[in-house]
């Protein structure tokens, strides 16, 4: 990809799963990746994966204000500018919403919504000030169907993707562009926990690769050209887009 060699990116979540092959990815294409993730362990884990490259890891909770604020300013300390924030972090426990509490509901909110928002606030500026930047927010596919089960992050997820078109609209004559990636399904630590393991799981994956036209559940690594592109000099005209990566799942 164009132009992405010494920029600075964002990755929160950024220790396994989608967010690991997202600073795998943009360390390869020659960014200095900065991860947020509520592990050291994880995060060094990733750096060490990434080898050569300049990976480091903060360690927050991107739902604290204040802990997002001081982690984004030493970020720009140590490694520059920000041009890249990558929000990938979330959290989700598959529940039927009538059987969910309001501390369940605010737990998914302050993860899913109110997290990207902090992130969002601590970084948009300095983006706008020097007149560049770009921001991708890992929505799902969830925010455009619906998936029962998951109404409150789905309901998250949409209102990110609500939230980055505004954004995008804001700062689109500052240089800053927004746009959303929506994964489908994805072979993920936090899928494994949901789906489980034994006969009863392997039924239900199989039952769901039924339903996705290019036959297989996604892997972390189908992300990460889409937002190598987004961030890069590729990708200089696209803003405000919601773009669905899920083997055809859902195709709108």
């Amino acid at each position: 990809m164009k132009g992405l060699e010494g920029k600075v990116a964002i990755v929160t979540g950024g220790g396994q799963g989608i967010g690991r092959a997202l600073v795998l990815r943009l360390a390869q294409e020659g960014c200095k990746v900065a991860i947020f993730d509520l592990s050291a362990e994880a995060g060094a884990e990733t750096a060490k994966l990434a080898g050569d490259a300049v990976v480091k890891t903060w360690v927050l909770d991107v739902s604290d204000f204040d802990a997002v604020q001081s982690a984004v300013d030493s970020v720009e300390s140590d490694l520059g500018p920000i041009w890249a924030l990558i929000n990938n972090a979330g959290w989700d426990r598959p529940t039927p919403f009538l059987k969910t509490t309001p501390d369940f509901w605010d737990k998914v909110i302050s993860i899913n919504l109110k997290g990207n928002l902090n992130t969002h606030y601590a970084v948009a500026g300095k983006m706008a000030e020097r007149g560049g930047g770009r921001i991708i927010n890992i929505a799902s596919d969830a925010a455009k169907v619906g998936t029962a089960m998951e109404a409150v992050y789905s309901a998250c997820k949409g209102g990110l993707i609500s939230f980055t078109k505004s954004i995008a609209r804001e700062l689109a004559r500052k240089g800053v562009l927004a746009n959303c990636v929506c994964p489908g399904p994805t072979n993920t630590p936090m899928m494994a926990e949901v789906a489980g393991s034994g006969p009863d799981a392997e039924k239900w994956k199989a039952a769901l690769e039924r339903g996705i036209p290019l036959g297989r559940m996604g892997e972390p690594e189908d992300y990460a050209g889409i937002v190598a592109l987004l961030v890069s000099e590729d990708g200089d005209y696209i803003t405000g887009q919601a773009i669905s990566v899920s083997g055809g799942m859902n195709m709108v």
